[in-house]
């Protein structure tokens, strides 16, 4: 470690990493882990100044189809063109097709989205594919922030050999699922794995990198085995080219998390939150909404408002005013992410409640009866900022909410918060 006095640190930092390694059942001759990131876009910041120069470029799922915003996203380069010249600065800089870059990503690297095929809602990895082989990325990214079904990582692997890129999987919303081993893992076939952990894994909020060790390839012909060489990479990228002094007080905290990770009450805690986010989707369903993919196979739903005639940013107000706290969400064909068309919904927060699947049955009735409200304001103000304002002026509505509000905080009250 660069600084001194830091014995005791390096003790907790170490069992962070091997309960790391632990909590997801990996080797220590193949894997590798870095625990010093302070969160999930730093973490993957340094995963690409690992693996990248300047204007390389990566492909991503697109953000209004559930994608991160950290994969490179306000960047797009011809298909099979010429790598863009240099972006000039200072920013805010224009991608070649005009497009304003409003990731660093987006400033540093040149990035194509994959998409969701728009007749299941599903990841198109045909056409990610066909655009992998045109574009030639040196890094693909399998990682999304709104995406209801599992990520087929063989396919996906498959792709980066063809291309000879590598596989980062950012598992950051689903890490707590991995380690349960209540959905498949990215492990076994992604080079590198980013995750936070502060979402399913339930931690105090930091990053983690794993990348590989060992062999990468193997020369068919020669015979000739390709090394890995990321762990030198990954901890030069984290420090000292993008971070300073670790936060140790997260590190610690992590590494209870991880250990409460491989623990059986926890596995328990991760199928139950399968189970609720189906009973969450069943519910909406029954009720006449549209779900992004038809349903979902992990912790969330993404419900596209549209067809209901309404929108996620005003659906997000009601439901903030009513002690529900829901946050809007692009949608695949949506143009604005401040009025986006949808919402997204997670079943964590609220099995760490101990909510079940009858539970969340009322929680969806509360839901749409605030959506109910937002369609009434809606049909009587023209602009956004119009709602709101009528929201907290108007007497009637405002009583509606007082009621509603009443209501979800008296059923509430019955689930304590942990702790």
């Amino acid at each position: 470690r660069y600084y001194g006095g830091a014995e005791v640190v390096d003790q907790i930092e170490l069992l962070c990493e091997q309960r790391a390694l632990e909590a997801f059942d990996l080797d220590p001759a193949r894997w590798g882990v870095n625990v010093q990131p302070y969160s999930g876009s730093p973490a993957n910041f340094a995963a690409y100044t690992a693996l990248l120069q300047p204007h390389d470029r990566l492909m991503g799922l697109d953000l209004p189809d559930g994608g991160q915003y950290v994969a490179g996203w306000g960047s797009l380069v011809p298909l099979g063109g010429a790598q863009p010249d240099p972006v000039p600065l200072p920013f805010p800089a224009a991608s070649p097709t005009g497009t304003r870059r409003t990731s660093r990503e987006s400033i540093f690297f040149e990035s194509m989205p994959y998409k969701l095929d728009p007749a299941t809602g599903l990841i198109d990895y045909d056409q990610l594919e066909v655009t992998a082989r045109l574009f030639r990325p040196r890094l693909v990214i399998a990682g999304t922030s709104a995406y209801a079904r599992l990520i087929d990582y063989a396919r996906m692997k498959k792709v980066c050999e063809e291309v000879k890129a590598y596989l980062l999987a950012d598992m950051a919303h689903i890490s707590g699922l991995v380690a349960a081993k209540a959905i498949p893992s990215p492990f076994e076939h992604a080079d590198l794995v980013t995750s936070t952990t502060h979402k399913t894994l339930r931690g105090a909020r930091s990053g983690l990198i794993f990348y590989r060790k060992g062999v990468r390839s193997v020369d068919k012909k020669t015979g000739k085995e390709t090394l890995y060489d990321l762990e030198d990479r990954v901890n030069f990228a984290v420090f000292p080219s993008l971070q300073g002094g670790p936060h140790n007080h997260a590190i610690a905290a992590v590494a209870v998390a991880l250990k409460q990770a491989s623990s059986p009450a926890f596995r328990q805690y991760c199928q139950q939150v399968l189970k609720n986010a189906k009973a969450m989707a069943q519910a909406l369903l029954q009720r006449g909404y549209t779900l992004v993919s038809g349903g979902t196979d992990n912790h969330l739903v993404l419900v596209e408002l549209r067809p209901k005639g309404i929108d996620g940013a005003r659906a997000e107000r009601v439901l903030e005013l009513v002690s529900i706290t829901a946050n809007k969400n692009t949608c695949p064909g949506d143009k604005s992410a401040l009025t986006p068309g949808g919402l997204r919904l997670g079943a964590p927060a609220l099995t760490s409640r101990h909510f079940h699947e009858d539970d969340f049955q009322k929680v969806v009735a509360f839901i749409d009866e605030g959506i109910a409200l937002a369609l009434d304001v809606k049909s009587k103000t023209s602009k956004l900022q119009e709602f709101k304002t009528f929201l907290l002026q108007d007497a009637e509505t405002q009583q509606r909410l007082a009621s509603l509000r009443q209501r979800v905080e008296t059923f509430a009250r019955a689930f304590p918060m942990p702790g």
